[in-house]
């Protein structure tokens, strides 16, 4: 039988809580054309109705942790050394295009490390969630990292910058070289689930230039309780510091690492 912490519960249930209404706002996205508001204002009040509704439910369980959330920033904790890091829409293009691939993100980091995080796709009904020392997890099954050691026949994940996004010269030069080493490369809009699927065994490795702690804190120690590797570009164990992202199974996140850099 799997034992859940007190803290997934609550993250967990916060995150259930929070999707029922990002699925009434998903399901009006079609209506977005003839709304007065405008799609961008559409999703933004999307983002902050799930926003609040995580803030109130983490809040309320544990009042003392801080909060780094995406739309309003951090607030600071009497308890200094705890902070829930929240992402209420990861995918919010996607979102807005009717792709239904989104999810919620909530990561617990204690001094600076993260140490739970839950990944929940609503439309899917996937919940993925890890906590250190036991192991990553989706739904009830026990999750492993890609066995896959030859880089020819892995599949890498990765975002590609757009408008407003850093360094696309060196994104091109990244993907000239993953792409002549590799079986295939997806762009699938949502980072928080490019790292469940790393961590899932469904991509061997993913990189991404120029992220938020929000878009990451749950699915690094998603990757790292299944068994993979995440890190900066550079080498560094703490990519929360840098926003650059390389992770992979125990077999290609090294080549990957190595090729990227």
């Amino acid at each position: 039988m799997i034992v859940k912490s007190a803290n997934i519960n609550v993250m967990m249930g916060a995150a259930r809580k929070a999707a029922r209404g990002l699925l009434r706002d998903f399901g009006e996205v079609e209506q977005l054309q003839v709304s007065q508001k405008g799609p961008g204002d559409f999703v933004t009040a999307a983002d902050h109705r799930v926003e609040k509704a995580l803030r109130a439910e983490l809040t309320k369980a544990r009042p003392d942790y801080g909060l780094l959330l995406e739309e309003s920033g951090h607030i600071e904790g009497k308890d200094p050394h705890n902070m829930w890091v929240v992402d209420p829409l990861d995918g919010t293009t996607n979102f807005l295009h009717s792709i239904p691939h989104f999810a919620i993100s909530i990561g617990l980091v204690r001094n600076g490390e993260p140490i739970a995080g839950v990944i929940y796709q609503p439309l899917t009904d996937e919940m993925f969630w890890a906590e250190k020392g036991s192991g990553a997890f989706v739904n009830d099954r026990r999750l492993r990292v890609s066995a896959r050691r030859k880089m020819e026949e892995a599949v890498i994940a990765t975002g590609i910058p757009h408008q407003g996004r850093p360094q696309p010269k060196r994104f091109l030069g990244q993907l000239e070289k993953v792409m002549g080493a590799t079986s295939g490369i997806r762009r699938f809009g949502a980072a928080t689930l490019d790292l469940a699927y790393v961590a899932a065994g469904r991509c061997e490795g993913f990189w991404e230039i120029g992220l938020q702690p929000w878009d990451i804190a749950a699915g690094i120690i998603l990757v790292r309780e299944a068994g993979g590797y995440v890190s900066d570009l550079d080498g560094n164990a703490n990519p929360l510091e840098s926003g650059n992202v390389v992770a992979g199974n125990d077999h290609l996140h090294a080549p990957l690492a190595a090729m990227l850099k």
